[in-house]
């Protein structure tokens, strides 16, 4: 069907408007215009989809507007009649293997300045050697980019962190098959670890740091994005703010919207890897392991240990442009500590590990005819892309032994929302294609639900067992994304699709004899033990109501565009508050708040739903969001634990993020005077 959809175009206005179009918006960008001046601008897509301003070229417009002038605009709302923009086809599906991420080397000592609680002098400065994944590059010189000291610091014993050095870089990055189309080299702007592991080789696009609860980790992250100026293909900012999403770290080094820095600086990220309540309700915890009959203690509950963790940029205004450009890796959390989820199939809860825990980051993106990723910086509504990634891959195959895999599924967005499910290539086949789901977002269940498909919001996580010694060598099996979704700028219908070529997105090939190696535990265990049940919350001193919604094209909490100014809440350290989030019809907004995980009370006033039961830190709320049916209202409860400064709360559509949809709380003492204000 695509490929005649691309045979009707070619040679046409249309594709003369698709590249005159493409051609505008990346010189929009070059321009240096954010997404709030366009909307401040009034600039809007004229009728044929084009961006156009009357009387003048494109970009001495531009400038006459942002140095206070006035603009007359032709056209519609953002919208409007855009030319179709269809990437290239894929016409050999299944030829490249899935990149498996590679996992992050720690290094005995940085280089150059020392950590500490003040673990920046901004009158020194470091010089590294900036490369891209091992394939060559030069020596830079960084700066600190700001001096913020670590709360808690000595009390947590900092200088025992395990240091990673990572950067982030621009490298040339081929989403298709090599051999289909051998000059794709996109422009990706990603993670790399700066040591090499024992083969030589660079964790890098997409990475993965191995964590551990009661060994902190201090991340010294280096801008080396190129300098402004330089082209970068249409979206993204050079200016970065890691945020490890779902972790129980303090403000300073949580990567908030306001706290980014630019190319040729490095900032030290410290994350304790402590359990939530450590310094309050829970400054010891208890796990009582029935199979080993001992008692395991820890800081904090551990019944807020947490697992599927992930790092991704949350530059103010930019978040959508610099995740959808690469920077998205995975942070994996392990609680050998009380003997839980130990990275050890024969340990714990005996999960498969190894090379048999497998993170899949899956995201749409849209090509132009020479293979660079564009990203229409008009479609205010949110961005789908006509091409589904999978591990920064189009339609790769991932060839599995005859055992049981742990494969942690994470939705990278920017907008899409995924339907996930397996469907057996052997139509004859009575073995059925359900998963056994163990954790929801970065936290383990109470115990595994059993289902046919996972629905995914942005930013959610699901991890799943998958058992594939129930297959024959050579059998197929694909993962799907059934989920309708309407290309370019809708979001979901909430209707399911039937099985088809279009809805597969990943290829599990199963290969060799049954295997005699599979430790972890027999899928029954797996089904039914108990993981981490629900923990038990205070009542609730303080009730917030949020509504998200639109206005003028852009996106509001309560009514109000997102203001860097502003704190709209200030809970008290220690305290559990109720808040209910509200949307009407439109958009669905996966809802993601910084800082804890929260328990859902009720969903439209009911009871919450299966995927509900267990901790979130993404509720989806708006049309589609809950099965077909929709959620206009949630209420739940979240502690305020720990640290004290300030989060953010915002719609993890990032496309909504950026346009407003985003607000701070701040945590207090509870002796402040604005606490519970």
């Amino acid at each position: 069907m695509l490929k005649k959809t691309r045979s009707l175009f070619s040679h046409s206005k249309h594709e003369t408007d698709v590249a005159k179009y493409i051609k505008e918006v990346r010189d929009l960008e070059a321009a240096g215009v954010t997404r709030r001046e366009l909307f401040k601008m009034g600039l809007k897509a004229s009728a044929t989809g084009l961006v156009t301003v009357t009387g003048a070229s494109l970009i001495p417009g531009l400038a006459q507007a942002k140095n206070g002038g006035a603009v007359a605009i032709n056209g519609v709302t953002g919208g409007g009649n855009r030319p179709l923009i269809i990437s290239p086809p894929c016409t050999k599906p299944w030829s490249e293997p899935l990149v498996i991420p590679k996992v992050c080397q720690p290094v005995s000592q940085f280089t150059g300045l020392p950590s500490g609680e003040y673990p920046n002098d901004p009158s020194l400065s470091i010089e590294k050697f900036h490369s891209g994944c091992g394939l060559g590059g030069d020596w830079e010189k960084y700066t600190d980019a700001r001096r913020e000291p670590h709360q808690r610091w000595n009390e947590l014993n900092g200088e025992s962190s395990i240091k990673y050095e990572l950067e982030c870089l621009e490298i040339d990055w081929n989403f298709y098959f090599s051999e289909e189309y051998p000059t794709f080299n996109s422009k990706v702007w990603t993670y790399k670890d700066m040591t090499p592991n024992v083969n030589g080789d660079f964790a890098c696009g997409p990475a993965r740091i191995k964590a551990y609860y009661g060994q902190p980790v201090l991340m010294r992250m280096f801008n080396s994005l190129p300098m402004q100026g330089r082209d970068n293909q249409g979206f993204g900012i050079n200016q970065i703010s890691p945020h490890l999403h779902n972790a129980h770290n303090p403000p300073e080094s949580d990567g908030g919207p306001n706290r980014f820095f630019d190319s040729a600086k490095f900032y030290d990220y410290w994350y304790p890897n402590i359990r939530a309540g450590f310094s309050s309700t829970h400054k010891k915890s208890t796990r009582y392991d029935a199979s080993t009959k001992q008692y395991y203690d820890c800081a904090g509950d551990w019944k807020e240990t947490q697992s599927s963790l992930w790092f991704h940029d949350h530059r103010m205004d930019f978040t959508s442009q610099n995740v959808y450009k690469g920077m998205a890796s995975f942070y994996s959390l392990y609680s050998n500590d009380i003997n839980l989820d130990t990275d050890d199939e024969t340990t714990g809860l005996r999960l498969p590990s190894g090379e048999y825990d497998v993170p899949v980051v899956i995201g749409d993106k849209t090509f132009d005819q020479d293979g660079q990723m564009f990203m229409d910086l008009f479609n205010s509504g949110g961005f789908k892309g006509d091409m589904t990634t999978v591990n920064f891959k189009i339609k790769p195959f991932f060839e599995v032994k005859r055992r049981k895999y742990r494969v942690r599924f994470l939705n990278g967005g920017p907008s899409t929302f995924l339907e996930l499910s397996l469907k057996n290539a052997n139509l004859n086949s009575k073995v059925p294609t359900l998963m056994t789901r163990i954790a929801n977002d970065g936290n383990l269940l109470p115990k595994a639900q059993i289902v046919p498909s996972i629905r995914l919001g942005v930013a959610e996580r699901a991890d799943v067992i998958i058992d594939f010694s129930q297959y024959k060598d050579g059998d197929i099996v694909y993962l799907e994304n059934r989920l309708q979704s309407l290309y370019p700028s809708q979001g979901t219908t909430g209707r399911i699709l039937p099985p088809s070529r279009d809805t597969e997105i990943l290829m599990f090939k199963i290969v060799g004899p049954a295997v005699t190696d599979d430790y972890s535990a027999p899928m029954k265990t797996l089904q039914t033990q108990e993981m981490v049940p629900l923990p038990i919350q205070p009542k609730p001193t303080v009730k917030r109501s949020f509504s998200f919604g639109t206005s003028n094209g852009a996106w509001n909490v309560n009514g109000k565009l997102y203001s860097p100014l502003v704190m709209s809440a200030y809970p008290a350290e220690g305290s559990c508050e109720e808040w209910t989030f509200t949307s009407g019809g439109g958009w669905s907004h996966p809802v993601h708040i910084h800082h804890e995980e929260s328990l859902l009370i009720k969903r439209n006033g009911n009871a919450p739903a299966l995927d509900d039961l267990s901790r979130k830190d993404v509720y989806r709320v708006g049309e589609g969001s809950e099965g077909t049916a929709g959620t206009s209202s949630l209420t739940f409860r979240m502690q305020f634990r720990d640290w004290v400064g300030d989060y953010p709360c915002h719609c993890h559509n990032v496309v909504h993020e950026d346009h407003g949809m985003m607000f701070r709380f701040k945590i207090v003492p509870p002796t402040d005077p604005k606490a519970g204000k």
